[in-house]
């Protein structure tokens, strides 16, 4: 049964017009590798500070263009007021995610950034919001857009769930849901939770 709720924030909750193709190549960052994990791996402090200050300037710029994707506000308001505890778990830094939370007035406290944890696919982010609600990780839900997010949530044995709005992209059959446009969360969120009712009755 689904008790608390953990969204992704960029391409999930808001807008996000961040071009990491373009930062590789002003980095010098293979197009295939992770752009965290190669700046994490560079031979020097001073080259990973600059590298990451070039990054901060990209999420900057990024987080004071942020808007509600459609859909987005009237779900979360509806999943507020049937009182699902909310998280985010974010690869952004803590700055931009909290310009971005604050541009659109997301009522969501809880939310977790790359400054917090180590960054999607791994779990130690979701394991640490579970803890704080103090409910196991399987009776959370970690929604997102992308392959690190569903990996992140199968990595904590949390439910996956792909918000997909266009394109169904191959890694979504590792996702345990699968929508399309936010009026259909709630429903699927209380569908899962009355066929869980039945499985017990």
């Amino acid at each position: 049964m689904i008790k608390g709720i953990i969204f992704d924030l960029d391409g999930t909750l808001v807008t996000s017009n961040l071009d990491f193709a373009m930062m590789k190549a002003q980095l010098g960052c293979p197009r295939e590798e992770d752009l965290l994990e190669f700046i994490n791996a560079l031979p020097s402090p001073y080259m990973r500070e600059e590298a990451m200050s070039l990054i901060h300037q990209h999420e900057m710029q990024d987080a004071h263009q942020a808007e509600f994707l459609p859909g987005v506000k009237q779900a979360i308001f509806e999943l507020s007021n049937k009182g699902f505890p909310m998280a985010i778990v974010t690869r952004n830094f803590a700055k931009a995610a909290q310009i971005k939370l604050e541009r659109c007035n997301l009522p969501i406290e809880l939310i977790l950034t790359r400054d917090d944890a180590p960054a999607k696919p791994n779990p130690a982010a979701l394991n640490l919001v579970a803890k704080q609600w103090g409910m196991p990780n399987s009776a959370c839900i970690y929604v997102g857009d992308y392959l690190y997010d569903i990996e992140a949530a199968n990595n904590a044995n949390m439910i996956s769930c792909l918000y997909s709005p266009d394109i169904t992209p191959d890694y979504s059959q590792k996702a345990d849901i699968i929508f399309r446009h936010w009026e259909a969360f709630l429903p699927l969120i209380e569908q899962n939770n009355l066929k869980y009712q039945h499985q017990l009755a």
